[in-house]
């Protein structure tokens, strides 16, 4: 079992910030979808048969501190996210994970994750960034549910910074397995709606961020 690390390897928070200086599509990256002024590219993962995505953009009417707060705010996401079944952060001896069941369609079995995520505010070049990191994590302490299917295979990475105007320049890596019988291609079909969608209704969940 591994060892309860909540510090993420340096070099993965200077890629984040770095993805919005330069993007880095190389390696078989290829454009998805573009809306709400962001561009989508994704990228095959063999052994999966699945995508991974990057996610390139920004709120032109959101302030990278507010992006953040609504971002790492859990109580405040079970408001807006309609998927979220259950959500929180548990301490234990060696830091905190965080436990999400997500809600799937009938007759599908949900699906849950137990994570770890750190947030930094990083000086690059004098000015201020924020990099999100989170992965999926077991740990002995949050078993299996029965009838919900663990998602052992997730990892996503956020930066953020001021576009220089009133809002965000955003950068998001994200790559999840969920498991279970579902074919690769409906997966893969369900993300050309629910990532844009997860964009907007962030975007809205910043607006409407109780102060």
């Amino acid at each position: 079992m591994e060892q309860l690390n909540l510090s993420f390897p340096e070099q993965l928070f200077q890629e984040a910030w770095g993805e919005l200086e330069e993007p880095a599509l190389d390696g078989g990256w290829e454009l998805f979808t573009e809306c709400m002024g962001f561009t989508i590219y994704r990228l095959y993962d063999q052994q999966s048969g699945l995508y991974a995505y990057k996610v390139f953009g920004g709120f032109s009417d959101c302030s990278p501190q507010l992006c953040v707060d609504v971002y790492m705010d859990l109580e405040y996401r079970k408001q807006w996210d309609q998927y979220v079944k259950e959500l929180y952060e548990k301490e234990y001896e060696k830091g905190k994970v965080i436990y999400w069941e997500v809600k799937y369609p009938f007759p599908l079995s949900n699906r849950d994750y137990v994570c770890v995520r750190e947030c930094r505010d990083l000086d690059v070049a004098g000015q201020k960034v924020w990099v999100i990191l989170a992965k999926s994590f077991a740990i002995p302490q949050c078993p299996e549910k029965p009838g919900i299917i663990r998602v052992g295979s997730y990892k996503q990475s956020v930066a953020i910074k001021s576009d220089g105007k009133n809002g965000s320049k955003v950068f998001m890596y994200y790559f999840d397995n969920p498991g279970g019988m579902i074919p690769s291609w409906l997966i893969n079909w369900a993300a050309k709606s629910g990532v844009p969608s997860f964009l907007q209704d962030m975007q809205k969940a910043c607006k409407k961020y109780p102060q």
